[in-house]
């Protein structure tokens, strides 16, 4: 059965496309079929796949979303098992393109019904806000990943986060449930870091058994460290697999997709 997570974070520069990109190539690289999609109209999880965007000649998901074209006739193959829906800048126009349409929050999840190609993993890159293109990855996803920077005003932040997930658990999507944090940008060297993980697994264990979608929500264990690498790789569109396999970051990210693939295993195993 197909996973789908949304990736979200209202708050820009806390490593939110690269966590999606290189958490997508590594589990791509183990043998799983993932396909990644772009809600974010500045196309960078679509740069660092090495696709850019070429405005009128490329379809786009905003093809999708407001042409309702087929998402197979827009997804495009970006490595071995690696899969990627584009954005272009044209996904901007979406937000006020959409604002009359009736049922407009669950057109990705209409067209995602529809297409006959199967996954293992899909992760939804969505953008620095909480509007229309993130509220259709939410009505779309089954999960989501909240990337976050170990810094207090993180923590501010997150409680808005939580709160839109609840929203749309209630009004359009039930199964909906935050699943991982990942803890990005991290400095062991900081008193700071290691207090707000604290905080942050205090506040997740006062919601367990809670009617919320965070209430089985766990911060991975992986830390994913500072990393220029990690900086300099979408400029050359390839994952940090590609260009740097031998550094920090694609040690870390190699190992956060080992959690996140051992959770679904241990998660098939209790259903059995």
């Amino acid at each position: 059965m197909m996973r789908r997570i949304a990736v979200i974070n209202q708050k820009g520069g806390v490593g939110k496309t690269t966590s999606t990109v290189n958490l997508a190539a590594a589990i791509a690289r183990a043998g799983r079929r993932v396909c990644v999609l772009d809600l974010d109209p500045q196309a960078h999880a679509s740069t660092h796949l090495g696709i850019e965007p070429v405005a009128a000649s490329m379809p786009s998901l905003y093809d999708v979303l407001v042409k309702n074209r087929p998402i197979a006739e827009v997804r495009q193959q970006a490595a071995e098992n690696l899969f990627v829906v584009p954005s272009d800048i044209d996904l901007a126009a979406a937000e006020v393109e959409l604002a009359g349409v009736v049922g407009r929050e669950v057109i990705l999840r209409e067209s995602l019904a529809a297409d006959p190609e199967s996954f293992d993993l899909m992760l939804m890159d969505c953008g620095p806000s909480l509007g229309v293109l993130t509220l259709n990855a939410l009505a779309a996803a089954d999960e989501v990943f909240i990337p976050l920077q170990p810094h207090f005003l993180a923590l501010h932040g997150l409680s808005k986060l939580l709160e839109t997930t609840a929203l749309v658990a209630r009004r359009v999507n039930p199964s909906l449930k935050v699943t991982g944090i990942v803890i990005c940008l991290f400095d062991s060297a900081t008193k700071l870091a290691h207090e707000v993980i604290s905080d942050l697994n205090a506040f997740l264990e006062r919601s367990r058994g809670a009617n919320v979608p965070w209430a089985n929500a766990r911060v991975f264990e992986t830390r994913v460290r500072r990393n220029v690498k990690l900086a300099e790789c979408p400029s050359f569109g390839k994952s940090i697999f590609e260009y740097a396999p031998k550094s920090p970051g694609a040690a870390d990210y190699a190992s956060l997709a080992a959690e996140v693939m051992g959770v679904a295993e241990s998660s098939k195993t209790a259903a059995a």
